[in-house]
């Protein structure tokens, strides 16, 4: 057993705890107990243990020694747990501050289970790129940096690390988009080039005989109203406006300066522990007024919530005006209004008093006077303590709160609130939240299940009372847009987790105010003229339902053949328009509009899209003329063998029927590849000519080339060829082969059919409405 005292060390009793010996007293085996106490012995072997810790060590004679295996060593460290498999012990599971471990030679070397989304953010944010940037601070796994889309899904790949330590608050600087803010704990702040990752730590620092308090998790704050403006938090508020090159101190002590609660340096019971986790009476939120650069709200740790109106010249406690909040409170968020320079909003947890309620505030007379949005009395089925309150940034009534068991939304200004559950969104932490203006996502970073996006939230805005008692109704969204399917992306196999993308395709969003439960729900596209182009699996699900619609016509008809047309498992893509929506429920129709257009990031124009589908329109016509021709000649192989099969192979005209057979195999032959063996051959016949340009002008949406156009007319031309020579069979061959099985009192092979029909409609699916 390990031992914490003042002498901590490996004990060890072979005699069932009457006697004991001290072994192993090192570093590894000692430091940092309350974290590290866990020993965990091979079912096999009982003298050989591990020990966690910061590294990972390993005995093999029963404790009187120690070797590094992991940790530090070959994983990323903080080793809590491990798991030896009792049927081949050299196979061992490492838990630790970086995820999960694996090891099959008893710990000599280690893979890392790279396919857990398990990661913990505390904060996160957004820029302006398209598509958009994520960034955010891991608990011990540094500060990141991703992308919210990229070809083929998001993969660690598309991560970049920019800083060390535990991550928390990361901002990119809105004054120059080469650079970010990031830290670590206890306000290790850096202003960080993005390209180069050069770190300039710009932590303020104390004066003469002074210490400042920095909270573990140190707030950082950017001015919604000046760019390159910052703010951070000790006791004290800091601003900087020039990146940190000069800071100013802009408030006296903001906490309450509770000395008792200041012994960080005598913690730890036995063994001391000070790591900055344990800082107290520090400034945890801070929140600039969009509406008003001189307001500036600060919350704190031990339970003041301060505010200034005259850009820190003066200070006002408003902490006593907030009715029935228990004092000492822990202020996790405070944001003031994007929309009136009054109104703020205040989130607290209290679950270090036992206490896992929720609370969450706010005031429209600048802290005089508080309304409950959310409190143990009237929790409005919110559950957990809060960690994060904010207000859309368009509609000031939809209000969300992130707590330590999942997401709440309010529609009507914090009156009712619902759990969000959306695309099985799990009751998992919410430390922070954030809205992109542009695309209307919102972003939440979770404590244990890392990023996920919530895609245009329109719908959530357009919600009223009016709407909710409809029985169906469409909800508005964003403007679709045709995004460009770029390359990229790998096969990464089941051992990476990789990242959703958003929906390729036009999300359409309704509101059902019960279940669908009888007779059938039936959504149609239609185009301009009212011609129906698609049918979608409408969900029957009460509440808000998003159903994707892929734009495309449905995939050309391809002649069968030795190989696969890749390219022909496509259809191509509608062009921009105004599109209607139709459902009918119980015999009611509801009708709305569906306007598309181009990627904002096109370089090419409407018309140039237009003669792009139009080419591909043409050649995928082409395919369903080359589809027709071998309808023909299959269905005539067909009778053929039908007819050959009614004489004896010794009979002349058996002979005369397989003669033709190979005339009209060999017109099968100039159309589609026909050697057998894989599905990849090299045989390229007018079939896969023709799949190759299509590709090709599938692949990109602007203006086709002269060339491809020309291409075009080439293959036609080759069809018609082969048509001909098809013709002439059955004008020449087939008539002379019926007069011979005629004079034989045998059935005339009959000619086949000169059209086969071509269906021009598309496809949809059904989707889900959030994404990790």
């Amino acid at each position: 057993c390990f031992v914490e005292s003042p002498s901590s060390a490996l004990f060890v009793s072979d005699d069932g705890g009457l006697t004991w010996e001290a072994r192993d007293k090192s570093q590894w085996m000692v430091w940092r107990p309350f974290y590290f106490a866990n020993l965990i012995i091979d079912p096999k072997n009982p003298d050989r243990l591990f020990k966690t810790d910061g590294a990972l060590i390993v005995s093999e004679d029963a404790g009187k020694s120690f070797a590094v295996v992991g940790g530090f060593q070959g994983a990323h460290g903080d080793v809590h747990d491990v798991w030896i498999d009792s049927t081949n012990p050299q196979t061992v599971f490492a838990g630790d501050d970086g995820g999960m471990w694996y090891s099959y030679n008893g710990g000599s070397k280690w893979w890392k289970g790279n396919n857990l989304p398990v990661s913990q953010f505390y904060h996160v944010s957004l820029d302006d790129n398209d598509p958009y940037r994520v960034y955010g601070g891991l608990q011990d796994n540094s500060s990141w940096v991703g992308q919210s889309e990229y070809p083929g899904g998001i993969t660690d790949h598309q991560w970049e690390n920019m800083y060390n330590g535990d991550g928390f608050w990361m901002f990119p600087d809105p004054a120059d988009s080469d650079y970010i803010y990031a830290e670590y704990q206890g306000g290790e702040i850096a202003r960080i080039n993005r390209r180069t990752h050069e770190a300039r730590n710009i932590k303020p620092r104390p004066n003469y005989n002074e210490k400042l308090r920095f909270n573990w998790n140190t707030p950082i704050a950017l001015s919604p109203n000046e760019k390159g403006t910052i703010y951070v938090g000790a006791q004290f508020l800091f601003r900087s406006r020039d990146h940190g090159q000069t800071w100013e101190r802009i408030s006296p002590d903001l906490t309450t300066n509770d000395p008792q609660k200041q012994k960080q340096e005598q913690s730890g019971g036995v063994t001391i522990d000070n790591s900055s986790a344990e800082m107290h009476t520090t400034i945890y939120s801070i929140s600039e007024s969009p509406k008003d650069e001189s307001l500036i709200w600060v919350g704190t740790d031990d339970g003041n919530l301060q505010l200034t109106r005259d850009g820190g010249r003066t200070w006002t406690k408003v902490i006593g005006n907030i009715p029935g909040l228990p004092k000492n409170s822990w202020v996790s968020w405070v944001q003031a209004s994007d929309f009136d320079a009054g109104t703020a909003y205040a989130a607290f947890d209290r679950h270090t008093f036992g206490d896992m309620a929720p609370y969450v505030f706010r005031t429209t007379d600048y802290g005089k006077t508080w309304t409950s949005l959310v409190t143990p009395q009237e929790s409005k089925g919110v559950r957990g303590y809060a960690h994060v309150v904010k207000e859309d940034v368009i509609k000031p009534n939809l209000l969300f709160v992130g707590s330590e068991f999942g997401l709440f939304v309010s529609i009507d200004g914090g009156k009712s609130w619902a759990q969000f559950k959306g695309n099985h969104f799990p009751a998992v932490a919410v430390r922070d939240l954030a809205i992109q203006p542009r695309e209307n996502d919102l972003v939440l970073a979770t404590h244990g299940r890392g990023i996920w996006i919530v895609d245009d939230i329109t719908p959530l805005r357009a919600l009223t009372p009016d709407l909710l008692t409809q029985e169906v109704a469409f909800v508005s969204a964003r403007p679709v847009q045709q995004r460009i399917e770029g390359s990229g992306g790998w096969a990464n196999g089941d051992a990476a987790f990789v990242g959703d993308n958003p929906p390729e395709a036009a999300v359409i969003t309704y509101y059902q105010r019960s279940r669908h439960l009888f007779g059938k729900l039936k959504l149609e596209i239609l185009d301009e003229s009212g011609r129906v182009l698609d049918e979608l699996p409408a969900s029957k699900r009460p509440g808000l339902n998003r159903v994707t619609w892929p734009m495309r016509a449905k995939p050309p008809r391809v002649p069968p053949a030795a190989q696969i047309a890749f390219a022909g498992t496509r259809g191509p893509r509608l062009v921009p328009g105004v599109y209607t929506v139709r459902l009918t429920k119980a015999g009611k129709v509801s009708e709305t509009k569906l306007t598309v257009g181009l990627d904002r990031r096109a370089k090419f124009s409407e018309a140039d899209r237009k003669a792009q589908f139009d080419a591909a329109m043409q050649v995928r016509a082409l395919f369903g003329e080359e589809s027709g021709l071998m309808d023909r000649i299959l269905g005539l192989r067909k009778a053929l063998a039908q007819g050959g099969a009614a004489l004896s192979e010794g009979d002349p005209l058996h002979k005369n029927i397989s003669d033709f057979d190979g005339k009209v195999d060999a017109v099968r032959k100039k159309i589609v590849a026909t050697t057998e063996g894989g599905a990849i051959t090299g045989e390229e016949r007018l079939r896969e000519h023709t799949d190759q340009l299509y590709g090709a002008i599938l692949s990109y949406e602007g203006k086709p080339g002269g060339y491809q156009m020309a291409y075009i007319d080439s293959l036609k031309r080759e069809l018609a060829d082969v048509t001909k020579d098809f013709e002439q069979l059955l004008a020449q061959d087939l008539p002379a082969l019926n007069e011979s099985l005629k004079t034989k009192g045998q059935q005339p092979i009959p000619p086949p059919p000169a059209k086969v029909a071509v269906d021009d409609t598309a496809g949809g699916s059904a989707d889900g409405s959030a994404r990790p």
